[in-house]
C-alpha cells in the first residue's frame, strides 16, 4: 500500500511539472521564451536621480525570478514599456501644533505591456504605491533605500499580476 502511495505521488509531481500545466508563480506565460523590459523614463515633475535605472531593474529581476523567461534587448515576445509619472512627497498626518507628524512618499508608474504572440492581453495601465516615514526623518540613505525597496517591490508585482498571472 505504501509503495502504491509513493507511486500516485510520484506520477503526480511528474504530470504537474512536466507538462508545464503548473505554475507556482502563476505566470502564465504561454509561448513566449523572451522578454524585453525598455527603460522606464523618469516624467515626473520632481525627478530622483537614478530611479529610472533602478525602477527598470527591478522589474526585469522580478520576471527573471518568477519565470523561465530569457531578457532580451530588443525583439521580445513579451514587451514592457512605460515611464515614471509620479514621485510626490506630501505630508499625512498632522501634530497637535499644525506640524506634519508623517509624510508619504508616492511613486507611479504607467505601464504598457505587449504580448506579440497574443495581442488580447496587450494594456496600457497606471500603477502607484506609497511609503510612509516620520516627517522628522530626511528621505535619504536607509530610509530612501527602504522606502524604494518597499515601493518597488509592490510596483513591479502589480505589473507582474496584471500581464503575466493566471488567476
Amino acid at each position: 500500500m505504501r509503495l502504491l502511495k509513493y507511486i500516485g505521488i510520484l506520477f503526480l509531481t511528474i504530470t504537474l511539472t512536466g507538462c508545464g500545466i503548473y505554475s507556482f508563480t502563476g505566470a502564465d506565460t504561454g509561448d513566449a521564451k523572451t522578454f524585453q523590459v525598455n527603460f522606464f523614463q523618469n516624467n515626473a515633475e520632481l525627478v530622483e536621480p537614478g530611479l529610472d535605472i533602478d525602477f527598470t531593474n527591478a522589474l526585469q529581476d522580478l520576471i527573471q525570478n518568477q519565470t523561465s523567461l530569457s531578457l532580451v534587448t530588443t525583439g521580445g515576445d513579451l514587451l514592457f514599456e512605460g515611464e515614471i509619472v509620479e514621485y510626490r512627497i506630501a505630508p499625512m498626518t498632522a501634530t497637535s501644533d499644525n506640524r506634519a507628524a508623517q509624510n508619504r512618499l508616492t511613486i507611479s508608474v504607467n505601464v504598457r505591456y505587449f504580448n506579440t504572440l497574443d495581442e488580447e492581453k496587450d494594456f496600457e495601465q497606471r500603477f502607484s504605491f506609497f511609503y510612509d516615514f516620520d516627517a522628522n526623518a530626511q528621505l535619504v540613505g536607509g530610509t530612501k533605500d527602504e522606502a524604494f525597496e518597499v515601493i518597488f517591490e509592490r510596483l513591479t508585482q502589480d505589473i507582474f499580476n496584471a500581464s503575466l498571472a493566471n488567476w
